[in-house]
């Protein structure tokens, strides 16, 4: 994979409760989601779907035993209201500083662990990902552990997903020089996302 090659790496699902979030996916796609675990360095916890050998989805959400971070949490968690949707796709990159070097917006590089899965992800100052938080999140491993080599194959995979944005184009130019994946489709519209998730029962939408 080249430096600035971007692959989609996983979705995720937020709620006001990691329940709700994780209820949600449930009742979208028919199929049982996998404990997670705790991010402690942004106070939140989550729940995973096995969408393929490298791919994955989470349902994450504020974690309520969690102290509070001290820093503004990812994924624009902190203002989060309303009811669970799909917050956010994470792309993966083999090189984030050359990454945020071409996509500054993208935020800065911020060192994670849980148990034995190291990974670099690019969090923007603020939390909330940019372009009304339909900007990609960028996250590059580090060594071989992977959350999606280990859970239990679903037969669920993701077939498309749709980036809404008003000025969709615009973002859609900003991404193409290192974004080659069919699936994603810009589409101009209120800002928001939506999956096309092959299950075993057909293929159902998640937003």
């Amino acid at each position: 994979m080249r430096a600035l090659e971007m692959e989609i790496d996983h979705l995720a699902v937020a709620g006001g409760t990691l329940e709700s979030a994780a209820a949600h996916v449930e009742a979208a796609l028919g199929v049982g989601l996998s404990p997670g675990g705790r991010h402690a360095r942004f106070g939140t916890w989550n729940r995973l779907l096995s969408l393929g050998p490298a791919e994955y989805l989470e349902a994450i959400a504020v974690d309520p035993a969690a102290p509070a971070p001290g820093v503004p949490r990812w994924f624009g968690l902190d203002g989060f209201a309303g009811g669970p949707r799909l917050q956010a796709w994470i792309a993966r990159v083999a090189d984030l500083d050359a990454a945020i070097e071409a996509l500054p917006e993208a935020g800065r590089a911020v060192a994670l662990d849980r148990g034995d899965l190291r990974w670099r992800m690019a969090v923007p100052e603020a939390g909330a990902l940019p372009w009304n938080g339909v900007f990609p999140a960028l996250i590059e491993w580090q060594g071989p552990a992977h959350p999606a080599s280990r859970l239990p194959e679903a037969g669920c995979r993701l077939a498309a997903l749709e980036v809404r944005h008003p000025e969709a184009a615009r973002l859609a130019a900003r991404l193409a020089p290192h974004l080659s994946d069919p699936r994603v489709r810009f589409v101009e519209g209120a800002a928001g996302l939506l999956a096309e998730i092959a299950t075993p029962a057909g293929v159902w939408r998640l937003a």
